[in-house]
């Protein structure tokens, strides 16, 4: 499977497009008009930096790209890696025992490009949201997953469905039969088991894409990419001005508990960047800048 340079390449390019996309729709949102506690400040932007993983880079990177204290926007960041070397022993196993990957320990190269995102809001009647899409290869197979995910700590029944039907158009697009799965996918894998209850409200996810047919996958991860702004942004520009009182502010910071407690305990892609040495930085950064337990 080394063949595949050319589909690396062009999977790692569109990442990288989806990102410039994503930043730069939401910094306009930081200069749309805004009311509330947060309209007086300067309009928030993404402090950029190079990520690096090995010696100096030399088994790839990234760009990490977060924005504190916006107006509308607490904490978001937008992450793209391109990344390659050797699994160590714990993720070849980890590899061996999930997906079945046979003969990794004879041949432990690995190369992975992706975008992370996620996003905590000033105004708790905004849902944070989390979204990734990646592609994986490795000597014995390749995949793509990822998915987007909705996650309010004040529910609006129109909000769910919105975001909801949009991932099922996009999915359409593709398979008739990938949103009810995926969807179903996504409750089963944002649920905290100690809490007894979900993360959000859901959304998709998948992984271990590997119809037999790149073109045809790479196709659909790139729907889910592009399903994700309007998914997202018409919850965000209906409620980013919404009043808000000190009791919602305590529900979100409560909520946020939530969140970190899934990223650090369930989460694969945590595991997996801690694992594989990237940027602790950057794998962290989908925690809230703020929350409460209580």
């Amino acid at each position: 499977m080394d063949h595949m340079n050319s589909e690396k390449t062009r999977a790692a390019a569109w990442f990288r497009s989806l990102r410039d996309d994503i930043v730069a729709a939401f910094e306009a949102v930081e200069d749309s008009h805004i009311t509330g506690p947060f309209a007086g400040q300067p309009a928030g932007r993404f402090d950029v930096r190079e990520t690096k993983r090995g010696t100096d880079g030399d088994q790839g990177g990234g760009l990490m790209s977060v924005m504190r204290g916006g107006r509308v926007f607490e904490k978001v960041g937008v992450n793209v890696s391109t990344v390659y070397g050797e699994l160590a022993p714990a993720a070849q196993r980890a590899m061996a025992a999930r997906k079945g990957i046979e003969g990794m320990a004879d041949d432990p190269r690995f190369w992975a490009a992706g975008i992370s995102l996620v996003a905590h809001m000033q105004n708790p009647h905004t849902p944070a949201v989390h979204m990734n899409t990646r592609m994986f290869w490795t000597p014995h197979a390749w995949w793509f997953g990822g998915g987007s995910d909705l996650n309010p700590c004040l529910e609006y029944d129109d909000d769910t469905a919105d975001f909801h039907a949009v991932q099922k158009e996009h999915c359409d697009r593709h398979d008739a039969g990938y949103y009810p799965k995926f969807k179903a996918w996504a409750d089963e894998y944002f649920y905290i088991p100690h809490r007894k209850r979900a993360r959000g409200v859901g959304g998709i996810f998948y992984d271990d894409l590997n119809t037999g047919d790149w073109e045809a996958d790479f196709a659909f991860t790139q729907d889910v990419g592009r399903a994700f702004l309007p998914a997202f942004l018409a919850p965000t520009e209906k409620r980013r001005n919404t009043p808000w009182t000190e009791a919602d502010k305590d529900a979100q910071l409560v909520h946020r508990g939530l969140y970190a407690e899934y990223n650090l305990v369930y989460d694969r892609g945590t595991k997996f960047g801690l694992e594989t040495g990237h940027d602790p930085d950057a794998v962290l950064m989908s925690l809230p800048p703020l929350a409460k337990w209580t």
